[in-house]
């Protein structure tokens, strides 16, 4: 037998490329650092550039797979699915702005933005192929279409594109991440801003966690004062721990499928309920994702003074529980696809962009573990809710 190669999980390299980058960037000569500087620019635009198409492969993909299920409790589904992942998003935000000022030091300088004026030696620019406003409307079309007409055909290429999409991230850009990172915090650090950026999100970070815990502790009192014959709190987390821990060391909704089941059936669900819901809501269900984007992204809009309207924050919220259908099947996913809208309603730079996929790729084990013991508590209540169909329609 062969011996399996030790390989490195992404979270340490992601860890190491922080490291890395603090060392390079306090000992580095300026020419060096130009030429950080000129790689990590080409990237981005790179990255920019891949942004669209990844919001457009998911979109479509995503969408056109809805096409399979029954009828109401498809709808009812996706609209608790889709409810829950922007009703987090609100939540967290509110909760952000008012914890966020008292424990984070907003002194009124801009420790990200500010990163000094070193600049790369050249440029390539790589302009995306349609703004992310554009890509969303064709990314809607082009899915409820092929969900209602049922074409097969455009759906295959379009599988197909998503497959490509998945090969291009799981090959160029999620293998460089953690070098990337090491570029941006070498900047950081050669421009003087790293100590008090490692504090500060150091604290957002503990309570990302905290809060998606608390979460997935209301969703299932929600889900038990809705469905009287689900298990208790007590029983509900003791059956949740084996989903729990595969989440934690798999990163990704779709391989924890399996012992979600499982654990959905020892909730009580019934078993066409879970087999149906289950696998359909580890690729809309978002409420660890969008909790910590949306924490993450309050944190640097804070600490850099920025001041987005009501308007684009609700724009933002609502989108991105669009954008990430079915982007939990990369490392990754959801925040890749979220990037565009963090540029676009928020504002955000490059810079700011990178420190929001480091802090949120540091956290993805938890958000999946959120995420998943979501799945378990609405399942709950959508099994309740197809027995009071099921009982309204025996009485008609």
């Amino acid at each position: 037998m062969k011996e399996k190669k030790f390989q490195l999980g992404l979270l340490p390299k992601l860890i190491i490329g922080v490291i890395a980058g603090i060392i390079i960037g306090t000992f580095a000569p300026e020419v060096l650092m130009r030429g950080i500087i000129t790689v990590i620019d080409i990237f981005g635009n790179y990255l920019n550039f891949i942004v669209p198409l990844i919001i457009l492969a998911f979109v479509v993909t995503g969408i056109s797979d809805l096409g399979s299920g029954s009828g109401k409790i498809l709808g009812f589904s996706v609209f608790m699915s889709y409810g829950s992942t922007v009703l987090w998003g609100v939540v967290a935000y509110i909760v952000s702005k008012l914890l966020f000022p008292k424990m984070l030091n907003l002194s009124g300088t801009s420790a990200i933005s500010e990163m000094g004026d070193l600049l790369p030696f050249f440029e390539i620019e790589m302009p995306p192929l349609a703004n992310i406003t554009s890509i969303l409307i064709l990314a809607f079309v082009l899915g409820i279409g092929i969900s209602v007409l049922k074409a097969e055909k455009i759906k295959g290429i379009f599988n197909e594109f998503h497959e490509i999409i998945n090969m291009i991230l799981e090959k160029s850009i999620i293998p460089f991440l953690p070098w990337y990172i090491a570029g941006i915090f070498a900047h950081l650090t050669f421009s003087g801003n790293i100590g008090e950026i490692l504090k500060s999100y150091g604290t957002v970070f503990i309570a990302v966690i905290v809060f998606q815990i608390v979460a997935n502790i209301l969703e299932y009192i929600i889900a038990k004062a809705y469905n009287k014959e689900a298990p208790t709190l007590a029983q509900f987390i003791k059956n949740q721990i084996p989903s729990w821990v595969t989440a934690i060391g798999t990163q990704s909704s779709s391989a924890t499928i399996p012992i979600t089941l499982q654990t959905a059936e020892a909730n009580g669900t019934s078993k066409d309920i879970r087999d149906f819901f289950i696998p359909l809501s580890a690729t809309i269900h978002f409420p660890g994702s969008s909790i910590a984007i949306t924490m993450f992204a309050t944190a640097v809009m804070l600490m850099d003074n920025m001041t987005p309207s009501i308007g684009s924050i609700a724009i933002f919220i609502l989108l991105m529980g669009v954008t990430m259908v079915a982007a939990p099947g990369v490392p990754g996913g959801a925040i890749m696809a979220a990037l565009g809208l963090l540029s676009v309603h928020l504002g955000f730079n490059d810079t700011q962009s990178t420190l929001m996929i480091a802090l949120y790729l540091a956290q993805d084990s938890f958000g999946t573990a959120c995420s998943v013991a979501g799945n378990c508590a609405i399942v709950t209540i959508i099994d309740k809710k197809a027995k009071k169909m099921e009982a309204n329609n025996a009485k008609n």
